[in-house]
């Protein structure tokens, strides 16, 4: 086997493999000898079938089998031989060879590129840290007191807090449009569930009056052929609700399943929960810094398209799934890659950083860490069993799950190589939902050499 290796444009490779031609011959005649002894063909007894006659019928078929073969097969020895790591699958090209004679191919693909991470020395973070205050434990009682709320229908106009139950028809130009029709709809006004123009609109209002409330849908809604575009809502109130929040004492705490010590109980089991959100989200928010920094670090690291395309499909296919289960819509709708492009190129960037910081380092998955976060997860559900059993016996399941817990271990091991200073927040700030790009960045240790 001629191995000859063409670097094309950076980090493109063009590989020339001559394979000789009774490498392929000899198997092909070997196979078609056994044909001659299995074969059952009429006008010949079995096992009698001549050479000839076997070869004419199976040959070119038998030959296409065998050349399959050895192209999986000198393709990896080729790579082996040249010290080559492909970032994704060939293009091959066959040359010569597909009738008789010797085999030559050429197979283009793209390596991976070889680079020094940077930014890991010196690394500057802060920590994110909150007191869970007595008034932090009061607001989420009162968020209590409001989802166990009994609603009183009212004959006045609605205001903050009420509950409007109302029908709707949404027009765009004159005509219908899909979800353009709502009956006996619940909105609780300040809830911010339902955009805020809708609910400051039903500000005021009372049962019976109507009014067309103007709403301009996103430019990324879900739903192509609305985007961008201006309803107007055609909106009826048939009720008005307010409010009767429960007392603040023992019977709230066990409507909430706090049977035991009454609402000290439930203050306690709040701040307990607080706290052990407070400290996730520290963590979380030292991770976004370090993935962040080590981005900005290494951002003049070549990346495969290879890898770019593959991780734009997945995205493509995540947002897909999303789309499906928010709009029970099931009709694929086209998400053009560019829109995808720029996450997609990040977490390939961080995929491969991340991947050499663990090789270099020697870090490896602590088991235990993955049985703890798996019983974490198991206990959201209403059989945590059932959940632990279904990741034990799903290979890609359990697989994903150690390459989150490898990240963490990844992030731990950064953060006590930097430089590391405390600050003081409050609870809101820290507890506000994390910028997109932390969790669009999950999960992509050893993901890029997938």
């Amino acid at each position: 086997m001629q191995v000859s290796v063409q670097t094309t444009e950076g980090l493109e490779r063009r590989m020339t493999v001559q394979v000789p031609a009774e490498q392929v011959d000899q198997e092909v005649e070997n196979r078609l000898r056994d044909l001659c002894r299995n074969v059952r063909m009429d006008g010949f007894r079995p096992g009698k079938v001549p050479f000839k006659v076997v070869q004419k019928r199976y040959g070119a078929q038998v030959r296409q089998e065998v050349i399959n073969e050895v192209l999986q097969k000198t393709y990896g020895e080729a790579l082996a031989q040249e010290s080559l790591n492909p970032a994704g699958n060939p293009a091959v090209d066959i040359k010569q060879g597909l009738e008789s004679g010797d085999l030559e191919y050429e197979a283009v693909f793209e390596v991976m590129p070889e680079f020094e991470v940077q930014g890991v020395q010196g690394m500057q973070l802060e920590r994110p840290v909150a007191e869970v205050t007595d008034a932090d434990v009061d607001k989420v009682l009162t968020d209590l007191q409001k989802q166990q709320a009994k609603y009183n229908q009212v004959e006045r106009e609605a205001q903050e807090g009420d509950r409007v139950i109302v029908d709707f028809t949404g027009k765009i130009d004159g005509e219908d449009f899909p979800g353009n029709e709502g009956e006996d709809q619940p909105v609780t006004l300040g809830a911010n569930a339902m955009p805020p123009e809708f609910e400051e609109a039903l500000v005021g209002l009372k049962a019976g009056d109507t009014k067309d409330i103007e709403y301009t849908f996103a430019d990324d809604f879900p739903t192509e052929s609305i985007r961008g575009k201006t309803a107007i809502f055609h909106t009826t109130v048939k009720a008005v609700e307010e409010a009767e929040l429960p007392a603040l004492d023992d019977d709230l705490a066990a409507s909430v399943g706090v049977a035991e010590g009454g609402l000290e109980e439930l203050k306690n089991l709040i701040r307990k929960n607080l706290s052990a959100e407070a400290e996730r989200a520290s963590k979380a928010g030292l991770k976004q810094q370090v993935t962040d920094k080590l981005a900005a670090s290494n951002s003049e690291i070549t990346i495969p398209k290879a890898l770019v395309d593959g991780e734009i499909a997945t995205l493509q296919q995540q947002m897909q799934q999303r789309i499906q289960q928010q709009t029970g819509q099931q009709e694929a709708m086209d998400l053009p890659g560019e829109l995808f492009e720029e996450q997609a190129r990040r977490r390939v960037l961080l995929g491969l950083v991340m991947n050499k910081l663990i090789s270099e380092n020697e870090i490896t998955v602590d088991r235990e860490r993955v049985q703890q976060q798996l019983q974490e997860l198991a206990a959201s559900y209403p059989n945590p069993q059932e959940v632990i059993q279904y990741y034990s016996q799903n290979p890609q399941m359990m697989q994903s799950l150690e390459i989150n817990v490898l990240e963490d271990q990844l992030i731990d091991w950064a953060v006590e190589q930097a430089q590391v200073e405390d600050k003081p927040t409050d609870l809101d700030s820290l507890l506000k939902p994390q910028q997109p790009q932390a969790a669009a960045d999950e999960g992509q240790a050893e993901k890029s050499e997938d």
